[in-house]
């Protein structure tokens, strides 16, 4: 959606008065509409074996996800933090990136009534904010964020946190991210991620984006690498999968931010 244009009203001729400010850009409801694109690409597009489900939290979770871009999505960031796409316990069950439920609900304040994927995995049942299991990623990625910033507020006044691709993809019970696809099958779904990943990056401008894990800062440097002043970086993810994460993941992301220059010790 465009920003509205203000008219400034003009100065009396017998007083100049100083230029005044343009009106604040209103990036939320720019975010809104390329997630409701890219929701309706990826909508489209069929996968192979060895997928056997595919979850778009865009669209049966997409009241909350709605609630997260407008209550954030706001003013322009200085860092994007963007991650691979879902998990099957956090963005996969309520529709905000990293979703840990407890984290999602108590410190960002989000809640609400979660629909159902069009082809539900039985393996992996789609049960919102009454979802029993706990998405550790997501647990530590925004428990990170609350130690450092205390409120939303504070973070979200110059962070914003995104995932790549919105889709979850399962082999069964099993997880499979979009690196396991067959190449014919990514290239539709890369450009249409990339896409929007350029629409995000130049609604709310930022100086940093930070890949979360390698996969998601290639994607982040292929799809943005023609926009100057842009500077990239990734931390440690924080999947319990990776052994690394698992000894002071929190302290090790924070350590690479700082040396980075995206944070201050």
């Amino acid at each position: 959606m465009p920003a509205p244009f203000h008219s400034p009203m003009p100065a009396p001729s017998h007083s100049p008065m100083p230029v005044p400010e343009p009106a604040p850009t209103m990036t939320a409801p720019t975010l809104i509409t390329a997630a409701r694109t890219l929701s309706a690409a990826v909508d489209a597009m069929r996968f192979g074996a060895p997928v056997t489900h595919v979850y778009n939290p865009l669209d049966y979770a997409w009241a909350i996800h709605h609630r997260y871009l407008e209550r954030f999505g706001e003013g322009r960031k200085r860092v994007i933090f963007v991650g691979m796409n879902p998990g099957p316990f956090g963005m996969a069950q309520i529709g905000v990136p990293f979703g840990e439920i407890a984290s999602a609900r108590d410190w960002l304040g989000l809640e609400g009534a979660v629909g159902q994927p069009a082809q539900p995995n039985p393996k992996r049942p789609v049960e919102g904010f009454a979802c029993p299991r706990s998405e550790v990623s997501g647990q530590r990625l925004w428990g990170l964020f609350r130690t450092r910033f205390g409120t939303p507020e504070a973070f979200f006044a110059a962070h914003f946190v995104a995932n790549y691709c919105p889709l979850a993809f399962f082999e069964g019970g099993r997880n499979l991210t979009p690196d396991k696809l067959a190449t014919a099958e990514q290239r539709p779904l890369l450009a249409a991620c990339d896409a929007h990943l350029r629409t995000l990056v130049a609604t709310l401008r930022p100086e940093w984006v930070i890949g979360i894990g390698n996969w998601a800062e290639k994607r982040a440097t292929e799809a943005l690498a023609d926009l100057p002043g842009l500077r990239f970086g990734r931390i440690l993810h924080p999947s319990p999968a990776s052994p690394a994460a698992n000894r002071g993941w929190a302290e090790a992301a924070t350590r690479q931010l700082v040396e980075l220059g995206v944070w201050q010790d």
